[in-house]
């Protein structure tokens, strides 16, 4: 049987893929979870939406005849990847995830590492700081017991309701965006200190970068912890799966 991939989508890593899938002429879609307002277009067709948990993604598995699922998910969506690795055990159809390497911190950062988006709230718990605050749209409400901080948001879409933060400045941007752009950003507005999740890669990386080459500290939060699946760290290892290859997990 021809492959029919479900990937997993919302990541530079997905995008790539896509493109490496309809290259390789395999048919596919792209699904989104929707938490954008206009994902990045695909060369494959796309859904955007969820599925119902587990139970309804291996429905949804089962209905279009997918024969590959590859979770190219943020590394911070541990509840799809849960509901992923699930539905594939249902349905009995083979799962792969596609993923960055995490960041390590390297001579020159100042990291307090913290588990969770609760843990960097917590590390917040000191006088005003000008922090950046690069944890995404769905966490910003979090960081509420904390309003003495002058936060920076650098969001993909306008936030939907008011933010329970009084001193904001909001830039709707989407990246990537280099170091040069991100230290003339921290610059500007007098930052002196960042909060970052550790989504690894390359994408978001010039924050971390243009941080230390300011010597500025970073609350980087850890990721969280995902089910037991097969991984693979390029698109080129996805297709020879997707053929058969024995990926050595």
């Amino acid at each position: 049987m021809a492959p029919n991939l479900l990937i997993l989508g919302g990541t530079t890593e997905a995008t790539a893929l896509a493109r490496a899938v309809a290259e390789a002429g395999i048919a596919g879609m792209v699904s989104f979870a929707g938490r954008v307002d206009r994902p990045v277009r695909q060369p494959l067709p796309q859904r955007i939406g969820g599925f119902g948990g587990a139970a309804g993604l291996a429905a949804y598995l089962r209905a279009e005849r997918i024969t590959h699922v590859v979770d190219a998910t943020h590394p911070f969506a541990a509840q799809m990847s849960r509901n992923a690795v699930a539905a594939c055990a249902l349905a009995d159809v083979p799962l792969v995830a596609l993923t960055r390497p995490a960041w390590a911190p390297v001579q020159g950062d100042d990291w307090l590492r913290v588990p969770d988006i609760a843990g960097a709230v917590a590390a917040l718990d000191q006088p005003a700081r000008r922090v950046m605050l690069a944890v995404g749209r769905m966490h910003l409400a979090d960081f509420a017991p904390n309003p003495q901080h002058f936060y920076l948001l650098r969001l993909v879409d306008p936030p939907k309701a008011a933010l329970p933060l009084p001193k904001t400045e909001i830039l709707v941007s989407r990246g990537p965006f280099t170091e040069a752009e991100d230290r003339a950003l921290m610059e500007t507005h007098g930052i002196d200190l960042v909060v970052s999740k550790n989504s690894g890669g390359t994408g978001a990386y010039a924050k971390i970068a243009a941080a230390r080459d300011l010597s500025l500290p970073v609350i980087m939060i850890d990721r969280p912890e995902m089910p037991e699946r097969a991984e693979v760290a390029t698109p080129a290892e996805v297709l020879a799966w997707c053929h058969g290859a024995d990926l050595g997990v």
